[in-house]
């Protein structure tokens, strides 16, 4: 959920966007329904920011993402949805293999967001920047001693990794990564090396396992940006350390929020307009600041919150490959016996 610093930087985007946009309503008579895997307290902000500026009605329908886009398939050519919002790129890859999207040809879309954080194939687009990386218990380990992804498969680790269950998608699009960096073989290499140091069971999210690294339980683990964000708000004094991966070879995982144009919208032209001011300067920190991302558009700056972790070199792959390469990726864990 939002914290303080968050909610006023919004608050200023708002403002700002309310100032940027046009205030003649360009589609007074619309109303636009989103599908999106993001709760209502995430996307509202900027939802309302943009009716109050264009007229435009939006109804967001919050699901599951993968409920959402089994719904998109149902529905077909009678889906009232015109666009959908989900995290992730395997889940955005999934929604494109599964036809419930349609590609845009947009130079604004382009422009705003790096190609790699956008689909080659033009359905979907990136909105906000998660990366996925390490978190170390300051009491047991020094920076000096991390480095990569790959060092965390070295024995020095036995028994002081803690990671999240494979089962989820974020494990799996970072494994994904490994696969289209290093080739499958090494990839499972690095995934028997993690099983083989884990100090304990895999954990059913990232806040429990950042919450065991803190309590000692293991020394490092693997997790995204934003549950640090929200746990450290909370918890400001545990002996949590977050350290950017791979910094001297290919860079941290990174992986996005994004949106595509549902295939079967009525309102296409409506909707574009919606997802490349989604992508704008103006409207990116309403969507990335309330859950401790980052803006995919160059020209919008992190929080202050987000700021205060430093910078980091990002992985260039293209993020598509963690939907390609999904399935690839779930067997290899399953075969490294990562549950």
């Amino acid at each position: 959920m939002s914290h303080p610093q968050a909610l006023l930087r919004s608050l200023g985007a708002v403002a700002l966007a309310l100032f940027v946009l046009p205030a003649a309503p360009a589609f007074a008579s619309e109303k636009l329904v989103v599908y999106s895997a993001r709760i209502e307290a995430l996307v509202k902000p900027m939802f309302d920011a943009y009716t109050t500026a264009t007229g435009v009605e939006i109804q967001a329908v919050t699901d599951k993402e993968g409920a959402l886009v089994e719904r998109l398939k149902a529905e077909g050519a009678n889906t009232p949805a015109d666009l959908l919002i989900t995290t992730d790129a395997g889940n955005l890859w999934q929604a494109a293999e599964a036809g419930v999207l349609r590609p845009v040809e947009s130079a604004t879309l382009e422009a705003a967001v790096p190609a790699n954080l956008r689909d080659p194939g033009k359905q979907w687009v990136g909105l906000t920047i998660r990366a996925r990386t390490m978190f170390f218990n300051t009491s047991l380990v020094k920076p000096a001693q991390l480095s990569t992804y790959e060092q965390l498969a070295d024995p020095a680790w036995r028994g002081k990794l803690c990671l999240r269950s494979s089962k989820k998608v974020y494990n799996q699009s970072l494994v994904a990564m490994l696969i289209s960096e290093h080739g499958e073989a090494k990839a499972e290499e690095i995934v028997r090396g993690w099983v083989a140091n884990l100090a304990t069971e895999p954990f059913a999210d990232d806040t429990r396992m950042l919450e065991a690294v803190a309590a000692g339980q293991c020394a490092v683990g693997i997790a995204n940006t934003y549950y640090y964000g929200r746990l450290i708000e909370k918890k400001p004094d545990l002996p949590l350390g977050i350290f950017w991966a791979n910094q001297s070879t290919g860079g941290v995982h990174v992986n996005v929020t994004g949106a595509g144009l549902t295939r079967h919208g009525k309102q296409p032209a409506a909707a574009q307009k919606l997802l490349e001011w989604l992508a704008s300067p103006q409207a990116q920190n309403l969507f990335a600041d309330v859950n401790f991302e980052s803006p995919v558009n160059p020209a919008a700056a992190p929080s202050a919150a987000v700021q205060a972790w430093g910078s980091f070199k990002a992985s260039p792959l293209n993020v598509v490959e963690a939907g390609r390469l999904q399935a690839t990726a779930v067997r290899l864990m399953d075969r490294a016996g990562y549950r």
